[in-house]
């Protein structure tokens, strides 16, 4: 009587692997460009929550805060580094802000006369502008 054999083959278990192979490779970039997107999301997120409490703090006080310390208010998300780079006495002010999973990349917003050179890489008051 003839044996019946159970279990794959060596190809079929190989096209299985490659096909597993092909699709991780499709997959794992897709995975980093969203990560990134939303990395960029959080940091524009609490660059827009600090101008609200900028704007706040300015209203109560006739002058812009030198720093975020200064808004109680405020907490910025995880992973998150904001600076206000520059505060004129309620005419203006400039910030950045990046992500610790963002080499390289930062965002920045600025109001009133605020310099843009305080802010890069935004071009336009009000406007967050990530590079």
């Amino acid at each position: 009587m003839p044996q019946v054999r159970r279990g794959f083959t060596l190809i079929e278990l190989l096209i299985v692997v490659v096909i597993i192979g092909i699709l991780a490779s499709i997959a794992i970039p897709k995975f980093s460009a969203v990560r990134e997107k939303s990395y960029i999301a959080v940091v524009t997120s609490d660059l827009k929550t600090l101008a609200s409490q900028m704007e706040i703090y300015q209203a109560e006080n006739l002058t812009y805060p030198a720093n975020i310390g200064l808004l109680p208010e405020f907490t910025m998300s995880d992973g998150i580094n904001i600076v206000i780079n520059e505060a004129t006495a309620g005419t203006g002010w400039a910030a950045t802000g990046a992500h610790v999973g963002l080499l390289g990349r930062q965002c920045g917003i600025f109001y009133g006369n605020g310099s843009a050179s305080n802010a890069v890489p935004a071009t336009t008051a009000g406007m967050v502008t990530c590079n």
